[in-house]
């Protein structure tokens, strides 16, 4: 029961989605040192949208009809903010104090915005039979892993990419795939 839960959470959880690619994407385009903050802000984020979902909350904000539209509304507002901040990053191996990593409030506002993360979260939460407690610790570590990964990857990205033509190009690429993934996400 409990490799299920892992299993399904890696598959659910850790599958491309506005949380994944944010956190690669922002790897890449500000290197791993300067995303811990967004980082750290998408982990504490995604755990609060794990305790609403283990709580009930989750069912009780979806039961307002005229939130949900709110959500979507804020969350596309940030991603498209976001994704201008990936795509117009300066080079790794150049950085501008003035293009200031997103910062750990931006990782919190777009975890607990992004629409994928609580239909995700929600679906593994409810799959399966093991306890509450047990659940949300393991779903907990399974967060923080999962964006861990997404971010060295990231940032594995921005140690290859000095070059400013290749840097711009991949930047724009992980902004372009955060934006359909998100409007994959909510369509």
């Amino acid at each position: 029961m409990l490799l299920s839960l892992i299993v399904g959470s890696l598959v659910v959880m850790g599958s491309p989605g506005p949380s994944t690619i944010s956190v690669t994407a922002v790897g890449a385009a500000f290197g791993l040192q300067r995303s811990v903050g967004y980082l750290s802000g998408r982990i504490a984020g995604t755990i609060a949208v794990l305790l609403a979902a283990a709580t009930g909350v989750v069912a009780l904000l979806l039961a307002v009809p005229r939130l949900t539209p709110v959500l979507l509304a804020a969350s596309a507002v940030y991603i498209l903010y976001l994704a201008y901040r990936i795509a117009t990053a300066p080079p790794p191996s150049k950085p501008d104090a003035a293009a200031a990593a997103p910062s750990f409030a931006g990782g919190v506002l777009l975890a607990v915005a992004n629409p994928k993360a609580y239909v995700a979260i929600a679906a593994v939460f409810a799959g399966s039979p093991l306890e509450p407690a047990l659940k949300t610790l393991v779903l907990a570590v399974m967060i923080v892993l999962i964006h861990l990964v997404w971010l060295l990857a990231g940032a594995a990205f921005s140690r290859i990419f000095h070059d400013s033509l290749w840097s711009r190009r991949v930047n724009i690429a992980f902004a372009a795939a955060l934006v359909a993934t998100t409007a994959y996400a909510v369509l």
